[in-house]
């Protein structure tokens, strides 16, 4: 029993003394106190870091995320013609985006975050704004829902060149619904209000507002002005009112005002038009000018295009022929060929000259006239008027080739206008050292290539007084008064006052001995001189057999030119000749003119003088 009771105690005093001893409470709560010390002073050390040494950094990334900027696209200058009367404009338009993410989380981006008053809303969002969309851009409401409710993107495109005025609109009504996920990136449109009108010496200008094509790419740099820019705080709710808003102000582009009349031009068209139906012709161009300042009035290209919607046209048709395209001038030519002769003193209009059947050269026929004839005489005079290619060949070698080159080249041939038109050609003039051959052939129209402005402004020469007058077709920038780079406009004298008026009466003549009532203008007397070559085919470098550019040129009235036409016909498949095809063009065009210029007509009949 004692020996029990003796085990039994010495187990319980090793029971006690393995015991953990209890924690003091005031040390435990010590350690409580200093491990919230330490987690406090942490947050404390990152507060400090945040607010205090690393403020800059994340007050800049955070006004990142709020911040957008968007580019304010500088307004292209408008172009107008003579008269003031808009030939292109830029129309304040936008493109609609939406922000389908934005419309099915009503702006909280992520559904996680959504309240049920915000899946409320955003459930009915796309079908609300379907319904605006439709009433506002037309369509159904339905073929703006697929945009609206992909869920998967932040960004698309609902419509282009809508007006600003209409976004406006739609925005107001979002803002009453409070709808959110429409925006707008301004995106100007370029407008031609008369369609087609002088689109092949304006230009157009694609869908990203760069300038492809005429006036409007050789004036990119007045016309496109210089792009602004705005960047501010922003919320899903769109632009924050008082917050940080920074603006630079776009530059909008120059004025351009050109010397073209657009109800001249109108005109012009529209008889191009007929034209190419009537002789089944390939091209047609006539241009319409004031001989005495070079000014252009109207400058008609036919088949055209609508500088709305260049896409649809056809590449061939989108040049200016007037400009770019060269060709011989045929039997025009021979109104600066008598021009030299007349001013030099080398002819006499009255002179009688001996004309041949033929010009050979290599012991062969290579040159006859429009007309089978044996030997034949006939005064100068009646060489021009008949358009005898034989009798110019034999006045014009009584000049030298130098003396001759050099009256064409003062005449502006063989050189750039500089008009301001992208693509101007320079044409071809062979050098002074030409070969006898080549001297007679240009003589009367072939060997060397002209373009209708080209000829145009040298025609206007030698008519006017003898005065060469640069053409223009840009008057003004901005109200005042433009040159374009590399152009000089300073007037030059090229033949007398006397050897004019004998160039006048020439063309008199050539109209007067015409049976085509296309050579009389009532109540005007006028001059004109007709013009056929043969295209030149480039496929076989060589002359075709069957395709001919014909042209014709008019002045009226003759005792004092005020207006000049000159049309050309490219490939026409009824009629062969200036007089059959082009003189109708020419006719129709200065009949209409002389009178819109309010030009007197004359007071005197013409008379027909000998040719024999």
């Amino acid at each position: 029993m004692t020996a029990t009771r003796s085990t039994a105690s010495r187990q319980l005093s090793r029971l006690r003394r393995a015991r953990l001893p209890l924690a003091s409470p005031v040390r435990r709560t010590r350690v409580l106190l200093i491990v919230i010390a330490v987690v406090f002073s942490l947050c404390a050390g990152r507060a400090l870091q945040v607010q205090a040494l690393d403020a800059p950094t994340y007050a800049e990334q955070a006004a990142d995320q709020m911040q957008q900027s968007q580019v304010l696209p500088a307004l292209r200058g408008d172009i107008t013609d003579r008269y003031g009367d808009i030939l292109a404009f830029t129309e304040q338009t936008v493109t609609v985006v939406a922000d389908p993410k934005m419309i099915l989380t009503n702006g909280k981006m992520s559904t996680g975050a959504m309240t049920s008053l915000d899946r409320e809303v955003a459930a009915g969002a796309p079908q609300q704004l379907a319904q605006i969309l439709a009433k506002h851009l037309g369509s159904t409401p339905e073929s703006y829902l697929p945009q609206l409710s992909d869920a998967k993107s932040s960004y698309k495109v609902i419509a282009k060149r809508v007006p600003a005025q209409t976004f406006a609109d739609i925005q107001a009504e979002m803002n009453d619904a409070n709808l959110l996920g429409l925006r707008r990136i301004t995106a100007p449109t370029r407008r031609y209000p008369n369609g087609g009108l002088a689109s092949n010496l304006i230009g157009w200008v694609n869908e990203e507002g760069n300038a492809a094509g005429g006036l409007e790419l050789s004036l990119e740099k007045l016309l496109k002005g210089t792009d602004g820019k705005e960047v501010y705080d922003s919320s899903p709710n769109g632009k924050i009112p008082l917050g940080d808003n920074v603006l630079i102000p776009p530059q909008n582009g120059h004025n351009v005002g050109l010397t073209i009349d657009s109800s001249m031009q109108l005109l012009a068209e529209q008889r191009l038009k007929k034209a190419l139906v009537d002789s089944g012709a390939e091209a047609a161009a006539v241009l319409v000018t004031n001989p005495n300042t070079g000014e252009v009035l109207a400058m008609a290209n036919a088949p055209s295009f609508d500088s709305n919607d260049p896409g649809k046209g056809d590449a061939d048709d989108m040049g200016n022929r007037i400009t770019n395209n060269v060709y011989e001038p045929g039997s025009v030519q021979k109104v600066l060929t008598f021009a030299a002769l007349l001013d030099s003193g080398t002819i006499d209009p009255d002179e009688k000259v001996d004309i041949p059947s033929c010009v050979k050269y290599d012991n062969r026929c290579q040159v006859h006239d429009s007309w089978t004839h044996g030997e034949i005489t006939l005064r100068a005079r009646g060489v021009f008027a008949k358009s005898s290619n034989l009798g110019t060949i034999m006045l014009a070698r009584k000049m030298s080739k130098e003396q001759l080159h050099s009256y064409y080249s003062a005449f502006g041939l063989g050189q750039r206008t500089n008009i301001g038109v992208n693509g101007e050609s320079t044409g071809l003039l062979p050098k002074a050292n030409m070969a006898d051959y080549t001297r007679d052939g240009i003589a009367f129209g072939s060997s060397l290539a002209v373009t209708a402005i080209q000829n145009a402004a040298a025609v206007g020469a030698a008519v006017n007084g003898g005065v060469y007058h640069a053409p223009t077709v840009i008057s003004t920038v901005d109200g005042q008064p433009y040159t374009p780079p590399n152009q000089d406009t300073t007037p030059r004298r090229v033949i007398s006052e006397q050897a004019s008026e004998q160039v006048r009466s020439l063309m008199e003549q050539q109209a007067l001995n015409q049976s085509s009532a296309a050579f009389t203008v009532n109540g005007y007397r006028i001059g004109s001189k007709t013009g056929t070559a043969r295209l030149f085919d480039s496929g076989c470098n060589c002359y075709s057999k069957d395709k001919l550019v014909v042209s014709t040129v008019g002045v009226a009235p003759i005792e004092n030119p005020q207006v000049l036409v000159y049309a050309v016909v490219w490939n026409p498949k009824n009629g062969s000749s200036g007089a059959a095809v082009a003189a109708p063009v020419m006719h129709d065009v200065l009949a209409l003119a002389l009178p819109r210029y309010a030009v007197t007509p004359s007071s005197t009949k013409g008379v027909k003088l000998p040719l024999k």
